[in-house]
């Protein structure tokens, strides 16, 4: 077997993962506030481990799902304003 395929493909499955994740922090929109920006990047991982999450404990996951999606957007509407004033 070609040794060069395998690491080939490690390598662009590497790469593939490497843009994935510039591509889902491009919406940083928290310029020079390191603790907004990362507030914002816990409340993110919070929001994919509710999704994640088994069941919906009697609907109090859809309420931590809904809260969680509230303050990204609060966090982020902070950031915008501070990065204009």
């Amino acid at each position: 077997m070609n040794v060069w395929k395998p690491v080939a493909l490690v390598a662009m499955a590497g790469m593939v993962a490497s843009l994935g994740i510039q591509i889902a922090h491009a919406d940083v929109v928290c310029r020079n506030q390191p603790h907004m920006q990362s507030a914002l990047d816990h409340l993110r991982a919070a929001r994919g481990e509710l999704d994640k999450a088994e069941h919906n404990k009697g609907g109090w996951r859809d309420r931590a799902v809904t809260a969680t999606d509230n303050a990204i957007n609060e966090t982020k509407n902070g950031c915008a304003f501070a990065d204009t004033h």
